[in-house]
């Protein structure tokens, strides 16, 4: 057996190869924050030049009693800031140490007390009138707080839209809260945030709204996470990043969605053995060595499951159960016992008491943990043979035999419980379609009357009355109702949009069994026509875009799903002339792919947003809930994305599509994955069964078939009504004496 020393002198670590830069380095070099000033003219002027600018317009206010507080403000905290040391006020601000304070009025209070003009005041009056004085020093630019100060200080940021608004960039401030009311669904609230988040970092970076960079959004998200409760959603709110780059304020080349500029995107080899904690560095090493030889050859998704194969229910499982283990050559013992361990897994579950309970179960994929570990040691044995220095060390007995890693019956039960899915789905389908259709046009028209109802109103929508809501304020454009009669308000804009998106998505899905992913990646693009040369006549195509396997494909548009196409299009358009253009997230790749006319989008505030998989997945699960099918173990029916491909496959085969084509529409490259998907039903054998007998009774001699007469036929049937003996005591032979007789 190798040792771990032998091993780690024979091989290499890991190579350190320099990283490339991940699509977030490479977005952030291409748009980086401003850099923060440290002197600038308004900072360098002197006390009376401050006084004199900030006491008079657009500083000063109209309201007399609003003026005298902002001045006695004002005043304390410039002769705070006066005992600080510093060449410049924004000197003396940051060495005053109120940034790192928990409350900075108290330092100010504590300093300006006794200090002549103010000498009657105390903390206690003197500390409201602060903020206000701060305000007008910042607004000035006279002093630039840092982000993080702005974002953690409540106090210090309330009015900060509105002051900067009104003294430093009216009108574009006034263009901005234009755009705001404009937007579908955008409260007042969050309006109000987006343009607090634009003012703080005109107040940390200087300048005016247009001077704002990439970068400045950037940063400031970054803080608000770290500094802001996750619980305050508007804090940590992109609105302010979707006004600015709606208004124009970056060029052409700026990504739509700041989204692009957050995650740390693919994990590296590295990380993705090292979130297992492998004790064994050498072994460690060549797992991660492993994983960069596989990683051109693979997608990432793939590349992920093999670290967690490897790294996870592989190696940290025998180094849990054999502390200090360092070779790959195993003992036989230790093998099976992690063989028979692999196949099961324990789920640890609580008890309504409480108690937690753990059950062990057969782990489905078994067999695929054992054919990635079976190929892993086979690949180091072939690469042994080119690279002996490299990997020759590691070349050792796989502890995976063929016959272990054999998925035959793995396949027949698998293809077992796909069949027994599909012939549970099948029959309820319909009744699916015809209730998402049901759906979709009666909170269409819910929402169409609700919107022709003044608020307070009553309207009626079939057998259903309900009141429209008046909201104390006109927070959102979304419209709520309540029954008259009392109970839970119903977000009636919501429900219209759930309807007809669950309706999209199933009609699309039963139209051509494409994957989800497939689904969610169509677009504008994808509608093509082909002219057919023999009839001239145009064919709409659907193009599907290279996904599993890598190999796009092209399926003929039918009338019913022309009209589903079309409606999404008018839906999504608007009064726009062309699809709007969004950025989606390939969260198996983890990347966000470039700007696309995507179909599945919907409107969020300023912009669209492409249509995430979790909410099609709510959308559908909700619609079987209020259907109320339930499956044999009592439990509602659950459709996965899937089961809509296999329902595709299996309709299609029964209805006379020969599979050599399904294959093709289904984009499989081998024409028995597709049989896999194609359920045999029970009718189908019976009648399958009796055609062929039918068959073999027109090509036998018709006197073998002959009718019998009715005295044989009595002579059969009357043997069976006289017979009493059960044919077990007896045995004997038709038509034959029995002594029991």
């Amino acid at each position: 057996m190798n040792t771990a020393s032998d091993q780690a002198t024979a091989t290499p670590k890991a190579a350190t190869l320099p990283a490339a830069a991940t699509p977030r380095a490479q977005l952030l070099s291409r748009f980086p924050p401003r850099a923060l000033a440290y002197s600038w003219p308004a900072t360098q002027a002197n006390r009376s030049q401050v006084l004199t600018r900030l006491l008079a317009r657009p500083f000063a206010l109209e309201h007399s009693s609003s003026q005298a507080s902002r001045r006695l403000g004002l005043l304390s905290v410039v002769n705070w800031l006066q005992t600080q040391p510093g060449n410049s006020w924004q000197d003396r601000w940051v060495a005053s140490g109120a940034q790192d304070h928990g409350d900075w009025r108290e330092l100010v209070a504590s300093t300006s007390a006794g200090r002549a003009g103010i000498t009657e005041v105390n903390h206690t009056k003197l500390s409201p009138h602060l903020s206000p004085g701060l305000m007008v020093l910042i607004c000035a630019d006279v002093i630039r707080p840092s982000i993080r100060w702005l974002l953690a200080c409540p106090a210090a940021r309330r009015g900060l839209a509105t002051e900067m608004a009104r003294t430093r960039d009216p009108v574009v401030f006034s263009q901005l809260a234009a755009r705001l009311s404009q937007g579908a669904s955008v409260g007042t609230q969050s309006g109000q945030q987006a343009l607090t988040h634009i003012a703080v970092i005109m107040a940390a970076k200087g300048g005016l709204v247009g001077q704002v960079s990439v970068g400045d959004a950037v940063e400031l998200l970054e803080v608000a996470a770290r500094v802001s409760a996750k619980r305050d959603g508007n804090a940590h709110s992109p609105l302010f990043y979707q006004l600015l780059h709606a208004h124009g304020i970056w060029g052409q080349d700026t990504p739509s969605a700041i989204q692009v500029f957050s995650g740390p995107g693919q994990p590296s080899c590295e990380q993705l053995i090292d979130r297992y904690l492998i004790s064994c560095q050498p072994v460690r090493d060549v797992l991660v060595d492993y994983l960069r030889e596989r990683q051109s050859s693979v997608d990432f998704s793939s590349l992920q499951r093999f670290a967690y194969l490897l790294g996870k229910l592989f190696w940290a499982d025998l180094e849990a159960h054999h502390p200090g283990i360092d070779s790959l050559k195993l003992p036989r013992d230790v093998a099976a016992a992690w063989k028979q361990r692999v196949m099961t897994k324990a789920k640890t579950t609580a008890t309504p008491d409480g108690e937690q309970v753990t059950r062990v179960s057969t782990r489905l994929d078994g067999r695929s943990v054992l054919t990635a570990v079976r190929s892993f040691y086979l690949d180091i044995a072939e690469w042994a043979d080119d690279d002996p220095s490299r990997w020759g060390p590691w070349a050792v007995r796989c502890p995976v035999s063929a016959s272990d890693a054999s998925h035959k019956k793995d396949r027949t039960q698998r293809k077992s419980r796909m069949d027994q899915r599909t012939r549970e789905r099948l029959p309820v389908l319909p009744t699916l379609t015809a209730w998402v259709d049901a759906e979709r046009t009666k909170t269409a028209a819910v929402l169409h009357a609700a919107e022709t109802t003044k608020p307070g109103g009553l309207f009626t929508v079939g057998r259903l009355s309900l009141r429209r809501c008046v909201m104390k304020t006109s927070t959102t454009t979304r419209i709520w109702a309540e029954d008259p009669a009392g109970g839970k308000r119903r977000n009636v804009s919501f429900e219209e949009h759930r309807g007809f998106w669950t309706w999209a998505m199933v009609e699309v899905l039963q139209h051509t069994g494409i994957r989800i992913e497939e689904l969610t990646e169509l677009s504008h693009h994808s509608l093509i026509q082909y002219r057919l040369p023999a009839t001239r006549e145009l064919v709409p195509l659907l193009q599907i875009t290279p996904s599993k396997t890598d190999s796009e494909r092209l399926l003929v548009i039918s009338p019913e799903l022309a009209d589903v196409l079309s409606m999404i299009i008018a839906r999504i358009r608007g009064e726009q002339p062309d699809v709007p253009l969004v950025v989606s997230y390939d969260k198996n790749e983890r990347v966000y792919n470039p700007p696309m006319p995507l179909l599945f989008q919907w409107p969020c505030r300023l912009t669209n947003r492409a249509v995430s998989e979790t909410s099609l997945r709510q959308y559908l699960d909700h619609a079987l809930a209020a259907i109320g099918i339930i499956d044999a173990g009592g439990r509602t029916l659950r459709y996965t994305f899937h089961d809509f491909r296999r329902l595709f496959i299996t309709d299609a085969i029964m209805h006379g599509m020969p599979p050599h084509i399904a294959q093709l529409v289904a984009g499989h490259r081998d024409i028995n994955t597709t049989m896999g998907y194609k359920a045999v039903y029970p009718e189908e054998v019976i009648n399958g069964h009796r055609a062929f007998i039918a068959r073999r009774r027109e090509l036998r001699p018709s006197q073998e078939y002959r009718t019998p007469s009715d005295e044989e036929w009595a002579e059969f049937l009357g043997h069976f009504e006289r017979r009493k003996v059960a044919l077990g005591d007896c045995g004997r032979s038709y038509d034959t004496p029995c002594i029991h007789e």
